[in-house]
Parts: structure tokens; sequence; C-alpha cells
């Protein structure tokens, strides 16, 4: 028997295919052509919206568009990579009808339109919302931390960027000197030969350009005073975050999400360059109520998003918090570790605004104290702890001291919501943990651009890349393709 054989290169076709035979009809890429021809992007604000009357023409903002959904979809996000698929794959051949861009009007497509990919992704969501796919009853929210396009060791701090500058002086220093003793030759000696005084001259320009970043650098950490130790050398705007695969260290993003548990899609995302979660709470669950357009929410979030005046503003726009307390040390002397009477054992009468210690005496409010813009009012009565036969068991210092947060009962009132539902926790870990591990598989957990509002771009792709994965698993090509035509 003989092999399955192919047609013959050479053999010229008496109807050649057409370009939309290149494309099954159940193929992805036709839903991403519908869905993107139906966008207003004029109101998305693109560049090039609007055809410029005179000049070279310019590409469709809507072919570039289509050109990064699919690459993103498919984990193609280079553009160097997708100037290569557009001249190659099939169905970019069909999407874009044989155009092939080359990479710098893709790179620069993405640049110039860093603003407005997250409107994208608000237009598919509403899609979405159309089609039911959002429950808008409990959002899951979590961070995870991203790799900035920065060398991990390519960081540091004010000592160690003087002594890169100073070392460069040096180099800056001797290239001079070389300098000098080629015009110090004395006469009849063989001149150097003119490459080399050129190759000084280079190396010289090179170090000084260092030198100018470095120090522009160190002005910049010395102008912050101290907001942090250590600074990225490419890409000024990232932070040293945990990298908890390589159990160390590296220079990235904190990526946000907000995701609806009922098909585990993305409601709202952000990119934020503070190296942990406290201060995402409210911005976070607020977002996702408007995308959902939910006048009550529920909202679940592990215990780095716990913080008291968040809880307050979320409980005041309708959305119900689970959010475990960190760890404390009550119950434990700060000053020698001793175990003394836990905040617990001292009784709040709201009413009069004093707490009842274990000795039947009565702490007031005498002060107040501001932390990284967060207040905490001091409740203490030093001359009852004076004569208390139980200062031992109470305190190590002179008198005992109670912190309280302004918003000391919202934390009240989310410790017993989420005492009567622990349950949430397991649905905050199997929903939106999910997008995060799938977004890692993918390769979308490094950043390929530089800058915070640059990296904020990327991952709006990113989230709707997989949002449209998701969507396409659930429902039927066809399905999809006659809502996107009917909400155009």
């Amino acid at each position: 028997m003989s092999y399955v054989q192919g047609v013959p290169r050479e053999e010229v076709q008496l109807l050649p295919p057409s370009v939309e035979e290149y494309v099954d009809e159940q193929a992805p890429v036709r839903f991403i052509e519908v869905f993107v021809n139906g966008l207003d992007m004029v109101a998305l604000k693109f560049t090039h919206a609007v055809p410029s009357a005179t000049g070279r023409p310019s590409y469709d903002p809507k072919d570039l568009l289509k050109l990064y959904l699919y690459g993103y979809l498919h984990r193609i996000r280079s553009s160097r990579r997708l100037e290569a698929e557009a001249g190659r794959n099939l169905e970019l051949l069909w999407l874009l009808r044989l155009l092939k861009p080359d990479f710098k009007t893709i790179a620069d497509f993405r640049r110039d339109n860093r603003s407005v990919f997250k409107g994208v992704l608000r237009q598919f969501n509403l899609l979405c919302r159309q089609l039911g796919l959002f429950g808008a009853e409990l959002v899951a929210i979590d961070g995870s931390k991203f790799k900035a396009l920065n060398n991990s060791q390519r960081h540091g701090g004010v000592e160690q960027l003087r002594k890169l500058i100073a070392h460069v002086d040096a180099r800056i220093e001797e290239y001079l000197r070389a300098l000098d003793s080629q015009d110090e030759q004395v006469e009849g000696a063989a001149p150097r030969r003119e490459p080399a005084g050129v190759k000084l001259t280079d190396k010289l320009a090179e170090l000084s350009k260092h030198r100018e970043q470095y120090a522009c650098l160190l002005a910049q950490l010395e102008q912050e005073g101290g907001a942090r130790d250590k600074i990225a050398f490419t890409d000024v705007e990232a932070r040293k975050v945990k990298d908890v695969q390589r159990s160390g260290y590296m220079m990235g993003y904190n990526v946000q999400a907000a995701v609806d548990t009922r098909h585990d899609l993305i409601v709202a995302e952000d990119v934020v360059a503070q190296a942990n979660d406290r201060s995402q709470l409210a911005p976070m669950a607020l977002a996702a109520q408007e995308a959902l357009q939910a006048r009550t929410l529920e909202v679940v979030a592990d215990k780095g998003y716990h913080q008291a005046a968040h809880l307050q503003q979320c409980e005041q726009a309708g959305v119900v918090t689970y959010v475990p307390a960190q760890g404390t040390n009550s119950g434990q002397s700060t000053k020698d570790g001793r175990e003394v009477f836990a905040k617990e054992q001292f009784g709040y009468e709201a009413g009069a605004d004093v707490y009842h210690c274990p000795g039947a005496q009565v702490l007031r409010l005498r002060g107040r104290s501001s932390h990284e813009g967060r207040t905490t009012l001091l409740y203490s009565n030093e001359s009852a702890c004076r004569k208390c036969a139980l200062r031992g068991q109470c305190t190590a210092g002179r008198y005992r001291t109670i912190n309280r947060s302004p918003h000391e009962e919202a934390v009240e009132r989310a410790a017993r919501r989420l005492a009567e539902r622990p349950h949430m926790m397991h649905l905050r870990r199997r929903s939106v943990e999910h997008v995060f591990g799938t977004l890692r598989m993918w390769g979308h957990d490094s950043f390929l651009t530089r800058g915070l509002h640059s990296v904020r771009a990327e991952f709006s792709l990113s989230a709707l890349a997989y949002n449209l994965r998701r969507v396409l698993n659930l429902l039927p090509l066809q399905q999809l393709i006659h809502a996107a035509r009917k909400s155009a």
C-alpha cells in the first residue's frame, strides 16, 4: 500500500481556495472578528480611530486589536512573534485579510493605546452580563506578584548607587588618561590605529550614559525620602516583591483581580506598585460592584486585605466582606513577651466610649496616634493601674494601653460574619487562585513592557484573553457570535 499523498506544490489549480476557506466555521477567531468589529473605537479613544485625510494611510486600529487579542489568546505576546505569525498563520491571514504589519507598528499600537485596553475588557464583560455569565453575588479578590522587565539582580539602594557612580568615574578617568597618552606619544613612535581611539571614545560615551542613569536613580531615591530602600535599574517603577515560586525576591508588580465565582470570570483588574495588599480591598471591591452594576455584593479575600478603614468603606457601599483578621500578639507583652490579659478580656462600652478591664476599672480615651495614614485610638487609666493588684498580669509597663481603631465595630462585624460562614475561604481559593494559576501556566506572569501604565495595559489584555477563553469553553461559538452581533 502507498502513503496518503498531498497535492503537488507546483500544480496550478483551476479554482484556488479563497481566504475565507482558510478558517473553519467553528474557529474562535471568527468571534474575535465579530466582537472587535462591533466596538466603537472612537468612544474607546483608540489612536487613529478616525483615518487621516492626508498622508500615508495608517492601519485600522481594529485590525491591530484583533492581532493582539488573537496573540494573547494563543500565548503570543511579543510584537516580533506577532509579526512573524501574521505572515504564516492561516487564521491570522484570514483575520487580517493578508495584512502584515511590522513589529514596530504592533508594539507602538500597544504603547499608544495603554489606557484604553481596560475599556475593551469592560465591553467584553458587558457582553458576558447580557449572556448571564456573571452571578453578581459573590466576588473573590486576590493578588499575585508578576515579574517586571528587569533583571532580579539589577537593583540597588543609595549606597550601592554611590559605589556604582564612583566606579564609573574611575573608569572614565582611566579612559581619559589613555586618550591623553595617545596624544602625547613621542615623535617617531608608531601611532596607534584610529579604530582604537574611536573605540575609547565610544566607551567614554557609554560610561557617561551609565553615570547619568545612576545619578538620576540616586536623586530619585533621595527625593523619596526613604519611601523605598531599593530601586530597579531598568524599570524604575517596579518594586522588590516576594517571588513565591523561587522562595526569594524579584523586581515586579502586584497584580490584582476580582473574580465572579459563578464561572470564575475576571470582573475587575489592576496592577499596583505596592508590595502588599493592605490598601487594595475597597478599590477592588467597589470596582467589581460597579462592573457588575450590583447594589449589594459579597466579597471574600485573604487576611492580607484586612484593614479596618476598608472594611468600613465597603459596608457603607453595600459590600459585605469576608476577610480574616491578621494574627496579633494579643495576650503577650510587647516589652518582654510575658503572658498578659488579652485585649478580648477588656469589655468595650460603646455608649460611654470606655473599656472595662479585668480589675473592674475604667479605661478612657486618652489620645490618638497615626502611622502610615492609619489612626489608632488610645485608652488607658494610669492612676488606676498604679494601685491595681493585677498589674503584673496585665502589663510589663507602668500602665496598660488598649489600642482601638475608629472602625473597630466594622472589624468586629466582619469577624462575626466569617465565623458564621467559614466555608467562604474555600470558595475564594477555588475561584480566584484558579485564575492566577492559569495565567502563570500561559506564561503571562512576566511583563514585556516597562512602567506602571504599560504593565496595566498588558494585564488588561491578559485578563481579556483569560475571560475570552473561559467563555469559549462555556458557550457554543455561534451563540457568542450571535450575541456579539446583536449588542454591536
